[in-house]
């Protein structure tokens, strides 16, 4: 191979570079890619379960196609991980929870088909936050992922084993999912980039439901181009998701032009106040200074109720998920305890065992926000904040083509740190939240690092389905910075 980086090293588009100039097999960076895995994650724990035979198998199947010249695509050979939330056909798929023990998916979702489709490997299901809830990966049922900055330290959540896994190099890419920040907040957190798409952008078919009004997939890649590539292929309207949108999926390669000249840039002042660690604000507020340096004009706005969000979420969200959740019950599928016969001894049972802590408390922090007597007070009350919050965007996107900010408000914590104290946790998810609620796009870009030498996240926000406007921005930004460059151990 004439690339002097190990195959493991690559970004997708380097990789199809080679690939398709068959100067690299999809065998040879799929067993690359395998052997990486065996030395690194036993001590990472990325992921819960490999998928080494299917990776093979499509292995050859894209070195086939490389051969012949047929519908080759970008992704075509390229090895991903995918959250263990998104059902992979014949594949045990768990969301990182007891309750699934066991079950083998019957169906394949939409972004896994498409996925397919488009040639992919899949080198197995990566590790999360049980059902999707948490903001460290501490939550999982099989234990929790390390960062690969700091193995002391959380890599993020709910995608905390799929960003573990691209800024160790243990896949090229991976598929993630975010209700309140969990493809955003592990981005920054391990340096890498992270995109959630508008609500509606990718379908939700087959991915295992915490909230569907919030939820939404995309990709968790080495660098801005790598993002478009992924989003291109998983992107558009899906008939068997009622709440894709039938929306055109513009060519966002073509967005990469590495160039913000002309291009308004909104900063809120409310996601400069306090709790915002200083190393945090000065590294975004120093690459802002450098947007501006490149020919982007950089203005105040007001996101005056952006101290609500985290309370709206925090009801609405548990509220969708204590409807959801409830069709774990031990009769069809996954844990069944103590089947004495008798129903509600099997449900109180299985669902006291299979649920972890965290899940419990949102399921009942959701009963409690519909239960009768309180809805007015709380529910409706949520989705009238949330309707606010939209407004405050709205108004801002009057001045500004994009929202920037912060990711997180701090560098990643040490494991262990805040899981007893969910307050703390949740406050993470403070400069993400409010887009889920919006239902925006949103993508986190590395910014600098901290003292300590942890990677530190940017956030830009669009408008609904304006992503390329966002990996616009990014990519011009990542173009003029060695940021996303830097590995762990490097």
């Amino acid at each position: 191979m004439a690339n002097t980086l190990e195959p493991y090293r690559l970004t997708v588009h380097d990789a199809h570079d080679l690939l398709r100039g068959g100067e690299l097999t999809s065998v040879e960076l799929t067993e690359s890619m395998l052997s990486r895995i065996r030395d690194l994650d036993d001590r990472l724990h990325s992921y819960i379960r490999l998928t080494e035979d299917l990776a093979i198998e499509q292995a050859r199947a894209a070195d086939g196609r490389l051969r012949s010249g047929r519908d080759v695509r970008p992704l075509t050979g390229i090895p991903v991980a995918v959250k263990d939330v998104f059902c992979v056909e014949g594949t045990v798929t768990t969301a990182g929870s007891k309750i699934l023990s066991g079950f083998r998916a019957p169906y394949e979702s939409t972004v896994t088909a498409r996925l397919r489709e488009a040639g992919a490997v899949f080198m197995g299901k990566a590790n999360m936050d049980e059902f999707a809830m948490g903001s460290s990966t501490e939550n999982s049922r099989f234990g929790p992922t390390a960062n690969p900055w700091d193995p002391s330290r959380t890599p993020g959540g709910s995608s905390g084993g799929s960003s573990a896994a691209v800024a160790a190099d243990l896949c090229l890419a991976s598929v993630g999912t975010d209700t309140g920040g969990s493809i955003r907040l592990p981005a920054a957190f391990c340096g890498i980039v992270g995109l959630k798409p508008t609500y509606g952008r990718v379908s939700r078919y087959g991915i295992i439901a915490y909230a569907s009004s919030l939820d939404q997939a995309g990709p968790m890649t080495k660098d801005v181009a790598d993002a478009a590539l992924l989003l291109q292929a998983v992107a558009g309207r899906d008939p068997a998701d009622s709440t894709s949108a039938d929306v055109p999926v513009p060519e966002y390669a073509a967005a990469l032009t590495g160039d913000v000249s002309g291009m308004r840039l909104g900063v809120p002042r409310e996601y400069f106040g306090e709790g915002l660690d200083p190393e945090v604000a000065e590294a975004v507020r120093e690459s802002l200074a450098l947007l501006e340096d490149m020919g982007a004009e950089v203005v105040e706005v007001s996101l005056p109720h952006t101290d609500y969000a985290l309370a709206a979420y925090y009801l609405l969200a548990p509220a969708e998920a204590s409807s959801n959740l409830a069709r774990y019950d031990g009769m069809r599928y996954g844990l069944r305890e103590q089947d004495t016969g008798e129903l509600a001894e099997v449900y109180k049972a299985t669902r006291s065992e299979g649920f972890g802590p965290e899940v419990k408390r949102r399921i009942m922090l959701g009963t409690f926000a519909l239960s009768a007597g309180y809805y007015e007070a709380y529910y409706r009350k949520a989705q009238q904040v949330r309707t606010l919050i939209r407004e405050d965007f709205s108004r801002a996107f009057e001045r500004c083509d994009l929202v920037l900010g912060p990711t997180a408000p701090t560098a990643a914590f040490e494991l262990g740190e805040k899981i007893h104290d969910p307050l703390r946790m949740y406050l993470s998810d403070v400069h993400t939240i409010p887009v889920n609620l919006a239902g925006l796009p949103g993508v986190s870009i590395p910014c600098g690092f901290s003292s300590g030498g942890l990677p530190i996240g940017l956030q830009m926000i669009g408008g609904p389905f304006r992503e390329e406007d966002l990996l616009r921005a990014a990519h011009a930004f990542e173009s003029n910075t060695d940021h996303h460059l830097r590995r762990p151990g490097d």
